[in-house]
């Protein structure tokens, strides 16, 4: 349901051009007409607002229940951290972050983490961005596991496209969700999204493009 937070939430990302339409190229290769680019937040206000719009659906959600963020690189990074300031400033709920090195440092403290040093039994959530393929989870949670015996319960991301992964039948977020038990919730969903356009008496052509590619590759709610 497209409630009046997910219209301000989307109004936001156009505003920042960070949703932008076209003709674009996902990372499992797909040719779509609209993308979710989180690297073009790029003042501090907006990352403010960004911080606090995550903040309040980790808060929901988990009521604080947590032990620590884990912000995936590169973008991840700075998701991460501007929640875990929202959620202090907003919800006096204040947990440790840590991110990972794209690049293992081999000087210094070294290794591949910065920030909160894991311990076995915490309760890690993902802050991400976008869920395509579930690459990236994939590639993290080796990498967390590496460093502790954690659980990771939840992830949060902007957007989730709804698109099948690698299982016919199956969208990647439900392949994450079976696979590893962690639970995924995004700000809006490409239903959402669609939705919004037209409202807003968006290009036809535009709106039946989109129509074609749900209908080729997501899976919707």
């Amino acid at each position: 349901m497209l409630t009046e937070k997910k219209k301000e939430f989307i109004q936001f990302m156009l505003s920042a051009d960070v949703l932008r339409f076209g003709q674009f190229v996902t990372k499992s290769g797909r040719h779509t007409q609209y993308f979710v680019n989180t690297g073009n937040y790029k003042t501090g206000a907006q990352l403010s607002r960004l911080g606090r719009y995550y903040a309040q659906l980790v808060a929901d959600v988990t009521g604080g229940d947590f032990d620590a963020m884990f912000g995936p690189a590169y973008k991840g990074i700075p998701l991460a951290s501007a929640c875990a300031m929202a959620l202090y400033e907003e919800h006096q709920i204040d947990k440790p972050y840590l991110f990972n090195r794209k690049e293992v440092k081999d000087h210094g403290e070294g290794g591949s983490m910065v920030g909160y040093k894991l311990q076995d039994g915490d309760r890690v959530v993902v802050i991400e961005d976008v869920v395509t393929a579930g690459t990236a989870l994939r590639e993290s949670i080796p990498l967390l596991k590496a460093c502790a015996d954690v659980r990771i319960p939840h992830m949060f991301i902007s957007v989730d496209r709804c698109e099948v992964g690698q299982t016919p039948g199956k969208t990647a977020i439900m392949e994450v969700e079976e696979e590893f038990g962690i639970q995924v919730h995004p700000l809006v969903t490409v239903v959402d999204i669609y939705e919004y356009l037209k409202g807003q008496g968006t290009d036809p052509a535009l709106l039946e493009a989109m129509e074609g590619y749900m209908k080729q590759y997501c899976i919707l709610p």
